[in-house]
């Protein structure tokens, strides 16, 4: 169960055997050996399946793609650059980079 069920089976071979658990040839503890789940993410995946099995997919659908901006990251650089002078100089009591600063001026 350490994968991910979209990087193991396709959406044919997974609706295959929903389809066989729906038309009862197959039992719940049947099909988690099969596709390796646990319970609630097979419920959650044959609630998709009985709603509308002509659209049951199990690809990922994300809501962003987890990359920040070029100017977000330019800000971020320019932060971490006047903390780090901070820190090398020598009249200051400064040891290490206050990310939560720099997050929350963000």
């Amino acid at each position: 169960m350490d994968s991910h069920l979209h990087k193991r089976y396709d959406n044919e071979f997974v609706g295959s055997i929903l389809q066989k658990y729906v038309s009862k040839e197959l039992s719940v503890q049947q099909v988690l050996d099969i596709l390796q789940i646990k319970r609630s993410r097979f419920f959650v995946l044959v609630h998709k399946f009985v709603n509308d099995p002509n659209k049951f997919s199990i690809t990922c659908k994300r809501k962003s793609s987890g990359r920040i901006s070029a100017e977000l990251e330019t800000i971020i650089c320019r932060e971490l650059q006047k903390e780090k002078e901070l820190i090398e100089d020598q009249e200051i009591p400064i040891r290490n980079y206050n990310y939560s600063y720099i997050r929350d001026q963000i």
